[in-house]
């Protein structure tokens, strides 16, 4: 798989604070990474120094294998601050501002409003927007040149569960288009339900790096619950995919094997004269894996 960034043994050192120490990294095309980390973990000051905002203190990184950065810089769009657009400006007037700034043209200004979901409201000044518009409109900033990357710094915080909603799901469509997301978050949730691929940052050092969905493992635990609780539990016994199985008062936890799902617990049941009333596949959660990741190097 291709490699869009390669990052080897960078580091930044702010006085006597060492905010990012020997970093390692490689995010491949079409992948969602999530730099993830509390406060202070070094995920800004990396993202600075990839796009050459912040001056490394050592190590390197490379961007689709080219040496010359200033050039493949031309190819990431970016997120990094607080949006800043003119207030009494409407969101076109504000684009053809950053086009002209980022010498693009203003050709995609509809199809990026579009994009984000701001085409109706394109003529209105950017004052009159709630904060989840603004952070779209900024998005769809930097997705003016059609970029192949796009960078994210913090891309919900400070956004109610509405806005949150709305740039998750603008995230994800950007992400189906084909294009490289790499964001930074303090946000496991969000982390969780956008990103395929992940690392986690402690005082500037990496923890952990991996796939999401392996690092949280297999789903196998599922939550049914029927009227007959006496026939449910034995259907259960005779589930070919049971492993295990804990009665919790009227409902049933069942763990089941390896290729079995929720799908075929509730087709054997339904064959057995038994219709569940509930069905509840358990989730593992990435607050879980990240507090096990953090206790693991205290």
């Amino acid at each position: 798989m291709e490699k869009i960034l390669r990052i080897n043994k960078l580091s930044k050192r702010f006085g006597k604070i060492q905010a990012v120490d020997q970093l390692e990294l490689e995010v491949a095309a079409g992948q969602v990474f999530g730099i993830l980390g509390p406060n202070g973990s070094g995920k800004t000051t990396t993202l600075g120094m990839i796009l050459d905002v912040i001056a490394p203190t050592a190590g390197s990184f490379k961007w689709f294998d080219q040496d010359d950065t200033v050039e493949a810089r031309k190819s990431i769009g970016a997120i990094l601050e607080t949006p800043c657009f003119y207030p009494y400006l409407s969101a076109v007037q504000n684009l053809r501002v950053s086009a002209h700034i980022k010498k693009c043209g203003t050709d995609n200004i509809e199809k990026v409003l579009k994009q984000v979901g701001l085409f109706d409201r394109k003529d209105d000044k950017f004052k009159t927007y709630s904060l989840g518009m603004k952070q779209r409109l900024s998005i769809a900033a930097a997705l003016l040149s059609n970029p192949p990357v796009l960078i994210l710094d913090e891309p919900t915080n400070g956004l109610d569960p509405e806005g949150i909603a709305e740039v998750r799901n603008l995230i994800k469509e950007i992400a189906a288009s084909g294009k490289t997301i790499i964001m930074a978050s303090h946000l496991l949730d969000e982390v969780q339900k956008v990103c395929s691929h992940f690392c986690v940052l402690r005082k500037g050092k990496k923890l952990h790096e991996g796939n999401v969905s392996e690092t949280l493992g297999e789903i196998n635990k599922i939550e049914i619950a029927a009227n007959d609780t006496v026939k449910l539990e034995s259907i259960i016994q005779g589930f070919p995919g049971t492993s295990s199985y804990l009665k919790n008062g009227s409902s049933f936890l069942v763990t089941i094997k390896d290729g079995a799902n929720a799908a075929n617990l509730n087709d054997y049941c339904f064959e057995q004269g038994i219709t569940l009333k509930t069905l509840f596949t358990q989730r593992n959660s990435l607050e879980q894996e990240f507090l096990k990741i953090l206790r693991e190097h205290d």
